[in-house]
């Protein structure tokens, strides 16, 4: 399964962690630059006409219209795609597991009012993030003739008929 992501930074750590676990699933990985529009779809074309592949894993931020032709490139090929966040599944992705996007700015408030009663930005704690959530857009799957596992349609904080 590859995964189209932005190496060195940021996301190098977790093709690192994805890459550390895959041959545990019998998973092999095929990195994907997405420098730029060309490079996505050469990339995901050739990745498309090669062997049989399970899908993506996409890890990149990518601005609007890359994040719009990546999901379109999966639907074109017809390749089961795994997103970062949500907003590629309302666009038409398959399934996004990753943090919930808003949660920060709604912790942002309290950093403000910390700083405005004179407490040092420095010497406030850094949390990662504690709530993720998992979106799937049903219309996606049955399209790709997808069978989403009861587990993971129960597990799932949102679903997009």
């Amino acid at each position: 399964m590859p995964c189209l992501a932005k190496l060195p930074i940021p996301w190098a750590w977790q093709m690192g962690a994805i890459a550390a676990q895959a041959p545990r699933f019998g998973v092999v990985l095929t990195a994907l630059g997405d420098h730029d529009a060309g490079e996505i779809e050469r990339g995901i074309g050739t990745f498309a006409y090669g062997p049989p592949h399970d899908g993506l894993i996409v890890m990149s931020q990518l601005e609007q219209t890359e994040r719009e032709r990546v999901v379109a490139l999966a639907a074109r090929y017809r390749l089961p795609a795994v997103y970062p966040f949500r907003r590629y599944v309302a666009e038409g992705g398959l399934i996004a597991y990753g943090t919930d996007q808003v949660e920060p700015y709604r912790e942002a408030a309290g950093y403000v009012d910390r700083i405005l009663n004179a407490e040092r930005p420095v010497d406030l704690p850094v949390k990662p993030a504690l709530k993720y959530e998992t979106v799937l857009n049903m219309k996606t799957a049955k399209a790709l003739g997808l069978e989403i596992p009861a587990a993971i349609y129960a597990r799932a904080d949102e679903i997009i008929e």
